[in-house]
């Protein structure tokens, strides 16, 4: 329980890190700063409050991910994996404290950062991460790969996370590498194909795993 609540105090910290960044260079911020960056390098430029709209956003995640667990029919099997899912939350926070940072560092001195690479690493290295831990979750309603198949039946829970973190780990270290080789395509379609392939071959599996235990 100690472990724990140290835990949540510090994601707790964390969460509040963006919120404190942009309240201390908010008053010498332009009036526009950049918030979305495409593949090939355009940038849009939005109203500076909008960086506020991030840090309450991670203020947000910091209180829903501890509440899921209490409203979840089956809030018992998150203690099979505790420290994977507050992981995951020590990932969010920092994940969305760079993002902040990247749109503050841009406004001040732009073009200063490779934002697209940046941002593809870090989604590398998530998605790496979340692969790494998904043949831990257990059989719940808010984490995990929730199909009608794997809700029914413990084994193919687990058979089909087993699949699925490899398929996450894999297209993580592909993201990575991708975003450390220079290219003319699209990082966002790069992204957006290994996802896609990652989330629908799982979800595949546990049809298949239910039919054939059926």
């Amino acid at each position: 329980m100690k472990k724990t609540t140290k835990i949540q105090i510090f994601i707790s910290i964390l969460s509040l890190l963006p919120l404190i960044l942009v309240l201390a260079v908010y008053s010498k911020l332009p009036d526009k700063v950049p918030m979305q960056w495409s593949s090939n390098g355009n940038v849009r430029y939005d109203d500076k409050y909008n960086l506020f709209i991030i840090a309450i956003m991670t203020i947000g995640f910091a209180v829903m991910f501890p509440l899921l667990p209490k409203i979840d029919p089956k809030k018992k099997n998150y203690n099979k994996f505790s420290s994977s899912y507050q992981g995951f939350q020590v990932f969010i926070m920092l994940f969305m404290l760079f993002v902040t940072a990247f749109c503050i560092i841009e406004a001040f001195r732009p073009h200063t950062l490779n934002v697209p690479m940046l941002a593809c690493i870090l989604l590398g290295i998530l998605f790496a991460f979340i692969g790494n831990m998904m043949p831990r979750f257990r059989s719940n309603w808010f984490c995990g790969i929730r199909t009608p198949w794997t809700m029914s039946s413990d084994e193919n829970w687990t058979k089909t996370h087993r699949l699925g973190g490899r398929m996450f780990f894999t297209a993580g270290i592909i993201i990575l590498f991708y975003a450390l080789v220079p290219s003319e395509y699209f990082y966002s379609e790069v992204i957006g194909v290994v996802l896609i392939i990652a989330c629908i071959v799982p979800s595949v599996y546990s049809y298949l795993l239910y039919k054939k235990q059926k």
